[in-house]
């Protein structure tokens, strides 16, 4: 009995000894995201992630969650936090809550056009990507996703007839709240998976949007008109727990890196596309684009600048960021060209 226990022993040893190293190795990175199931980001994701599982010999693989599923960020960044995911698709300020500079690039009404956009990012996005990391997040870029308007059923030329009325925050992004209150308006923080539900019901009057999320979240069902002077600008990052990413090899979190900075690379341009259509979109449905009075316009840059400046005073982001972010600014509008067609455009 006990030379045919051994010999029991013996094979399942061996057996086990051949299977394949990847097949005992395989890491799956559950992914979340609120981009809807059949969306062009979603199709692409998943066939970045189709080329990592192939590239890696089915070591490592990708799981997405569309569609909200997993809820709000702040529900997100908790299930990365227990193991549940290891990874999720953020706007920039869903994630200030472990990385408070990430907030940056949404300060209300600190760009006005995208070539300052292009100028700034080039040289503060390697900065920002080596906080979040530091931070315990793992990115591959960021992708524009435009200008946000203010949309509602009301026009709005002036700021001031907003004064009472619920306008949307994102929840966990206190820089925009504190901005809106500076202006004296009533922000209504929600998820944004219940932005539509909150439009349908008159809990929002009045949202801040990019064209092509009011699209693809189907807002502009519910709004009427659009004011066309940018109130903040919105990127999105692929955010993955560091901890998980570096229980995989350094070669397959090359290839990770390799293939998902080429992804975020392309929604970077396409995403530009994307608004430019999404915006002659609205226009077709219905929607009226409402000018700000330009008199108007520059007093409210001068009142979220202020209010921008205390909240970094008072610790909610670096003041020191703050004014390098500034100080690029100051630089491009210092040897900017002539082009002025170019410098105030927001594609």
């Amino acid at each position: 009995m006990r030379f045919h226990l051994g010999l029991i022993s013996g094979v399942l040893f061996l057996a086990l000894s051949c299977l394949p190293v990847a097949a005992a190795q395989a890491t799956t990175f559950k992914i979340a995201t609120i981009a809807p199931e059949g969306s062009q980001w979603m199709v692409d994701l998943k066939a970045a992630g189709k080329e990592i599982e192939n590239k890696t010999a089915g070591r490592v693989k990708l799981k997405l969650y569309g569609g909200g599923v997993m809820g709000s960020d702040k529900k997100v960044l908790r299930k990365i936090r227990i193991g549940q995911l290891q990874g999720g698709a953020f706007v920039t300020n869903g994630l200030a809550e472990r990385y408070r500079d990430i907030v940056l690039y949404g300060l209300p009404m600190a760009f006005q056009t995208q070539a300052e956009v292009d100028y700034v990012r080039e040289r503060m996005d390697p900065v920002l990507m080596k906080g979040l990391e530091e931070a315990g997040y793992v990115s591959f870029g960021f992708a524009g996703g435009g200008f946000a308007r203010l949309m509602g059923a009301e026009p709005v030329a002036d700021i001031h007839a907003l004064r009472g009325r619920k306008v949307w925050v994102p929840e966990g992004d206190p820089i925009s709240y504190k901005a809106m209150e500076s202006m004296q308006l009533a922000p209504v923080v929600l998820p944004i998976t219940d932005v539509l539900t909150g439009l349908q019901t008159g809990l929002l009057e009045f949202v801040a949007s990019p064209p092509v999320a009011a699209v693809v979240l189907q807002w502009y069902t519910k709004v009427k008109y659009v004011t066309s002077v940018p109130f903040a600008y919105t990127a999105g990052v692929l955010a993955i727990d560091k901890r998980a990413f570096s229980r995989i090899s350094e070669t397959d979190q090359s290839i990770m890196r390799e293939v998902l900075t080429s992804v975020y690379a392309m929604f970077e341009q396409r995403n530009r596309l994307d608004n430019r259509e999404a915006e002659a979109a609205l226009r077709s449905n219905g929607l009226k684009f409402v000018d700000a009075d330009p008199q108007l316009v520059p007093a409210w840059r001068k009142t979220t600048a202020a209010s921008n400046r205390k909240m970094a005073e008072e610790g909610v982001f670096s003041i020191k960021l703050l004014d390098e972010f500034l100080g690029h600014l100051a630089d491009f509008h210092a040897t900017a060209g002539t082009d002025q067609a170019a410098l105030n455009s927001t594609e």
